[in-house]
């Protein structure tokens, strides 16, 4: 009988034998559960990015599609109308500025507008991060545009434009300097993937030469 009772029983040392296998058990589970999480994560931010990318690119391709330029203004109408690209950096990335003015179609609602629009893409600084900044106004209705961010998060904003011979970071069709649309232009966008940047463009035909 004493030597049944004493087989019925765990000793202390296998009792802490136990416990840590069960500790190293748990601590593979856990981790592989927490490395699970974190790459679904960075692949949903990943998709998140990618999209929040096409949609900037597509937009910007479609409204230069529709810029104009239009020379000096005769008296009583309007002034102006201009294609700038400023070739700009931050901190050695390239941060360039588009403005422009493009034909829209004509909105849904019952809010007083014309179908064109002046728009203006940039880049600001926060924190050692850029962002892709867009402001939008009617040409006509005028009012003070406020920046917001199209894309957070980026490593460079490039636009280029094709004179007919080469691809060049600045234009100006103010009198003088450039005399028309470039014939094609081109934005990239850089983003930060893993150790290094990787570059996604566009390029854009203007399809209207002045109004």
């Amino acid at each position: 009988m004493r030597r049944k009772e004493r087989s019925a029983g765990f000793t202390l040392l296998e009792l802490l034998v136990a416990l840590s296998l069960l500790v190293i058990l748990s601590t593979a589970l856990y981790g592989t559960f927490f490395a699970l999480t974190r790459g679904r994560d960075t692949t949903a931010a990943g998709m998140e990015n990618r999209r929040e990318l096409r949609t900037t690119l597509d937009q910007i391709r479609r409204e230069l599609s529709g810029t104009f330029i239009r020379g000096p203004a005769a008296p009583g109408e309007k002034p102006l109308v201009s294609f700038v690209v400023e070739d700009r950096d931050s901190f050695g990335r390239p941060a360039s500025t588009l403005t422009f003015t493009t034909i829209v179609p004509p909105r849904s609602d019952d809010l007083p507008t014309s179908d064109q629009v002046t728009v203006r893409y940039g880049v600001e600084e926060k924190d050692k991060r850029l962002e892709v900044t867009r402001e939008a106004r009617d040409r006509y209705l005028g009012g003070t545009p406020l920046p917001y961010p199209q894309m957070e998060d980026v490593e460079g904003f490039l636009v280029e434009c094709y004179d007919g011979n080469k691809w060049v970071r600045t234009w100006d069709t103010t009198p003088g300097l450039n005399a028309g649309l470039p014939k094609a232009i081109r934005v990239t966008i850089r983003l930060k993937e893993g150790d290094g940047t990787t570059e996604f463009s566009t390029i854009a035909t203007p399809r209207v030469t002045s109004r």
